[in-house]
């Protein structure tokens, strides 16, 4: 990290963001705040959550004594998001919105605007470390790997990367509230954020009801027995146990129910009570194009992957196709491999890209049920 460099921080009002900017302050940067507001709509009793955040980002701020810049980008993430993540929505997918926020607002506008301020650079409190080369730059995987966001942040190119600082990637989580108390931060003790970046801890399905109507349908197991109905194939997925409705079944075990696929031409939900049913587990799928952030690996070669953030790395073989898509091979079979959502690729601690999950291979692929989710 280059010397005395302006940075602009994305100031959320969280914990993380605010130790970044602190841990900038500390190795001599010139360090400004910006606050990024991304969505419009507030809570069913009136009450704002961003307005909270940018009160807890105001006074983090100025018990850093730092300028802090604001910023609407609510219209950007609806046409660049939430308009995507409506839309697999209706073609039965499960989108991962986090990642294309970070490819659109977090490492673009947000970018573009801290560049129109005259930033040398941006940073966040994301968990993760780039390095920078004289050619290029690299994703690499955060200390703790507990916390590591390498996942979320996968979509971003050599335009996005190069300014990018990540002041916590060699940090573990109790470090930086450590850190956080230890400076007087106002939010040392603050909840972290959970959930989609957008919806926050608000129920799923009560919020994508207001934009979707859902068609209900019947629960099926494999081979054909309704057990239930459903609500909308849009509000389930793949491996989920909660929120299915099934009662007692006659015949069947007292034992859990999960969702092993879904059948979109017949409007069906497909159950089994096994957690690793063979319409779960996949051996290969393919993706859609890969976004490889710096080169694409040879045909064949060894590499490690994750389905979904903080899965264990693992080992694969990927087979890059001449339009950009992949097919990739597993060491062994893997459970909930949802098309929508995003396989990343790792290599030797370094994040090299990765791609939305196009279509699966199951264990079962002589059942009649359509293999797609």
């Amino acid at each position: 990290m280059a010397t005395s460099e302006r940075i602009i921080v994305g100031l959320s009002g969280g914990v993380d963001s605010a130790v970044a900017a602190l841990r900038l302050l500390q190795t001599g940067h010139r360090v400004e705040g910006l606050f990024m507001k991304n969505w419009e709509d507030d809570d069913a009793d009136g009450h704002c959550a961003a307005e909270d955040d940018y009160a807890m980002a105001r006074e983090v701020a100025a018990t850093l004594e730092i300028p802090l810049h604001k910023a609407n980008f609510a219209e950007d993430y609806r046409q660049r998001v939430f308009a995507h993540f409506l839309h697999e929505y209706r073609a039965g997918r499960t989108p991962n919105p986090d990642i294309l926020c970070n490819r659109e607002i977090k490492f673009r506008a947000f970018l573009e605007q801290a560049q129109a301020l005259g930033a040398d650079a941006i940073a966040t409190g994301h968990y993760a470390r780039a390095w920078h080369g004289p050619d290029h730059s690299e994703l690499r995987l955060a200390e703790d790997a507990n916390k590591d966001q390498t996942y979320f942040l996968h979509a971003l190119d050599q335009a996005q990367l190069r300014p990018a600082r990540f002041p916590l990637g060699d940090l573990p989580k109790e470090r930086v509230r450590e850190l956080a108390y230890e400076h007087g931060l106002p939010n040392h003790a603050r909840k972290d954020s959970t959930g989609i970046c957008f919806i926050g801890e608000r129920p799923f399905r009560e919020f994508l009801a207001r934009y979707l109507e859902g068609s209900e349908g019947d629960i099926c197991t494999p081979d054909g027995r309704v057990v239930a109905r459903h609500h909308g194939l849009m509000f389930y997925t793949l491996g989920q146990r909660q929120g299915l409705g099934i009662g007692g079944v006659e015949g069947a075990a007292d034992a859990p129910w999960y969702v092993v696929d879904k059948d979109l031409a017949g409007n069906r939900l497909i159950v089994a009570q096994n957690s690793a049913h063979p319409l779960l587990m996949s051996p290969e799928l393919t993706t859609e194009p890969v976004h490889w952030i710096h080169r694409f690996p040879a045909d064949g070669e060894t590499l490690q992957a994750r389905l979904r953030h903080r899965q264990p790395l693992q080992d694969c073989r990927v087979y890059p196709e001449a339009d950009g898509r992949a097919r990739v091979v597993f060491e062994q079979p893997q459970r909930a491999a949802t098309p929508g959502q995003s396989i990343v690729f790792y290599r030797d601690g370094t994040c090299l890209g990765g791609g939305v999950i196009a279509t699966r291979h199951t264990l079962s692929a002589d059942t009649p049920v359509a293999a797609g989710a």
